[in-house]
């Protein structure tokens, strides 16, 4: 599946605290401070149902990369594991390592930019502006909504069902 680039300031904030508040506690280290986020990010991919099985997140801080392990039960499942993670804030790269139990073919993604709309997606992905519930489809349970996407934001473009 490669590795996928994400926009480090864009994504959820799961990493609580602002810097201030770290600075004035005892200074926890990299290490500790990775081992947390790579926490945050599985309870965060946990809490989307995807039927993901053994399940591991590392994190590394500095770089901002996610490597991503674990059995996925479908190619969708895997992808959407992968935006879990680069949806994120401070998440700039996401290396998916899953394996799938029912491989598919994979699916293209698109970077939201700013004017973006799902209906504007999918007239250039599919031809058709009215195929907009496909991606949001392909997209739940990262989008609780079709016009709630945001610049920065990695979507999931699958090819048309058959």
């Amino acid at each position: 599946m490669g590795l996928f680039t994400f926009i480090k300031e864009a994504g959820e904030k799961l990493f609580g605290g602002s810097p201030a508040q770290a600075a004035s506690a005892a200074a926890p280290t990299q290490a500790e401070l990775n081992a947390r986020a790579g926490k945050a990010i599985e309870t965060y991919i946990a809490t989307q149902n995807l039927g993901v099985s053994g399940l591991q997140v590392a994190f590394e801080g500095p770089e901002g990369k996610v490597t991503v392990t674990g059995t996925a039960p479908t190619q969708a499942a895997k992808e959407k594991v992968t935006l879990c993670c680069g949806n994120v804030a401070s998440v700039t790269s996401v290396d998916n390592q899953m394996t799938v139990a029912n491989p598919e073919p994979e699916a293209q993604y698109h970077d939201v930019v700013r004017g973006d709309t799902l209906s504007a997606i999918a007239k250039k992905f599919y031809g058709d502006a009215n195929k907009y519930p496909v991606i949001f489809e392909a997209n739940k349970p990262m989008l609780s909504h079709p016009d709630k996407i945001y610049p920065g934001q990695k979507l999931r473009i699958p090819p048309l069902p058959r």
